[in-house]
């Protein structure tokens, strides 16, 4: 869960108008303050729509996305000290009917409505990558049919780059020496991811202009293994090495803007890459002539004030056939891997005594960790999904789900005490940090006044740091007819 500091971004950068962000921006008409109104009661009503959505995905044998366990997956979330908990999750087996078949993923919400994106790609995703998936298995005839009805999504786009582009973009792979399966599955993933985000752009229930989520998202088919990923989620495997020793195994790039690729797309269209001076680790992306929004990763589902400078929704992919050495994979949101190594966390599971129990477990350490680490920081939410592949365990049971209500002021005193590797990114050493940084005084401070309750208190990197100044305005406006009523 990313958060924000204030919304009104103070600095250097001079004001940034509707006219600056080109297409697809709102404008600062004369039902500004209506509009903005009706979309706070809109927010209410796609919760609330949300939540009778999620209890019909209840009733889809084999698909998981509350706290709970199968015979093959362990699945835990957590809500921080932030507000609302905007990680998401999901286990989906017998994906697309397919016996041999699982779905899995996380993703990680940010911004004012980010847990209503972090939803909606939960829920839809999977659908639409089975959708692309069946497409890709047809005939060339039923191809080309989709392909010239889904063409305006493709002509429009959801940012400045055409399609060839997106895939020079995406992870530049071998994949002549790669099985068909995954040639098939990154075909399908590319198509539903662009479709995905092109939804949440017309969505009228749920403002994306500066909310999104990351995705990290696998296929298992057999013993085949594909993963797609946007932002800095991370999924990592747990094997033997020939010592026979567990190790971890990173399976993703954290796609953050200090990674030198992504900074140069990124400043290529016009957006701007910078750290600030009090966290100078950081790199954020930035409108070209505003200090905002400040968001600590170069690709994510939403965010669309910045898709026309350089931010996409492109995945990277990863592709392993697993042996008999592998044992499982976990994905997991940054609240795990901003106090966890991967080390520490495959670990963790493996010495969990129930695989049943292993998300919340390394959950639990991680809220601990939190607190040792971070004591005047608030503890971020956590999304755990733990994949066994060779799984020797008895049968554990139906896949159960449990209440969301959890609270880590419950937890054991801790027993976890490594935790010296924070964050360590697979291109850490490549941080990039330019003169134009914001110093501490140009940050406008955060008050409890604030509407969006992730606003209150800091974490250790926040997510986004600022919103554009017309959003704002919308806010000012709305609470000023408020008063007025």
């Amino acid at each position: 869960m990313g958060s924000c500091l204030s919304s009104d971004g103070g600095g250097g950068g001079s004001s940034l108008g509707p006219s600056s962000l080109g297409t697809g921006s709102p404008s600062l008409g004369s039902h500004k303050g209506k509009r903005a109104g009706r979309r706070q009661s809109s927010s209410r009503h796609s919760l609330l729509e949300s939540n009778r959505v999620d209890d019909q995905f209840h009733r889809i044998p084999g698909r998981m996305f509350h706290n709970g366990e199968s015979n093959i997956a362990s699945l835990f979330s957590q809500q921080g000290k932030k507000g609302i908990n905007q990680d998401a999750m999901i286990v989906w087996e017998s994906f697309g009917s397919r016996s041999d078949t699982v779905f899995c993923g996380v993703f990680d919400g940010h911004g004012p409505f980010g847990h209503m994106v972090a939803r909606r790609v939960r829920d839809s995703l999977p659908l639409k990558l089975n959708a692309q998936w069946e497409v890709n298995h047809g005939g060339d005839e039923l191809r080309q049919n989709i392909i010239s009805t889904t063409g305006s999504l493709t002509s429009e786009g959801t940012t400045s780059l055409c399609l060839e582009d997106e895939l020079r973009a995406s992870n530049e792979m071998e994949e002549e020496q790669l099985p068909d399966v995954f040639t098939t599955l990154k075909e399908s993933f590319l198509k539903a991811f662009k479709v995905m985000d092109k939804e949440l752009k017309l969505n009228p229930k749920i403002d994306c202009f500066c909310s999104g989520t990351t995705a990290v998202t696998l296929v298992k088919q057999g013993q085949d293994i594909v993963i797609g990923n946007v932002g800095d989620s991370r999924a990592v495997l747990g094997t033997r090495d020939h010592n026979d020793c567990l190790v971890a195994v990173q399976l993703t790039v954290d796609l953050k803007p200090n990674l030198p690729k992504e900074a140069e797309r990124i400043r290529r269209n016009r957006g701007r890459v910078f750290a600030l001076k009090d966290e100078p680790e950081v790199a954020r992306v930035w409108l070209p002539n505003y200090n905002s929004p400040g968001l600590a990763m170069a690709r994510a589902f939403g965010d669309f004030c910045l898709k026309d400078f350089g931010l996409i929704s492109v995945p990277e992919f990863s592709y392993r056939r697993i042996t008999e050495k592998d044992e499982f994979i976990v994905l997991a949101t940054d609240g795990i891997w901003d106090v966890l190594s991967n080390n520490e966390v495959v670990d963790i599971v493996a010495s969990t005594p129930a695989q049943s129990s292993a998300a919340r477990s390394l959950v639990n350490h991680a809220v601990r960790a939190w607190r040792f680490k971070y004591p005047t920081s608030k503890v971020d939410d956590c999304a755990v999904v733990c994949l066994f592949l060779n799984n020797d365990e008895p049968d554990i049971k139906e896949p159960s789900m449990e209440s969301l209500d959890t609270s880590g002021d419950k937890l054991e005193p801790s027993t976890l005490n490594n935790c010296e590797n924070v964050r360590t990114s697979v291109d850490e050493n490549s941080s990039i940090t330019d003169d134009g940084s914001l110093s501490d005084s140009q940050l406008p401070s955060t008050t409890e006044s604030e509407d969006w309750s992730a606003l209150e208190g800091v974490t250790r990197a926040n997510t986004m740091l600022t919103l554009p100044r017309f959003v704002e305005l919308e806010k000012q406006r709305s609470a000023g007819n408020k008063a007025k009523k």
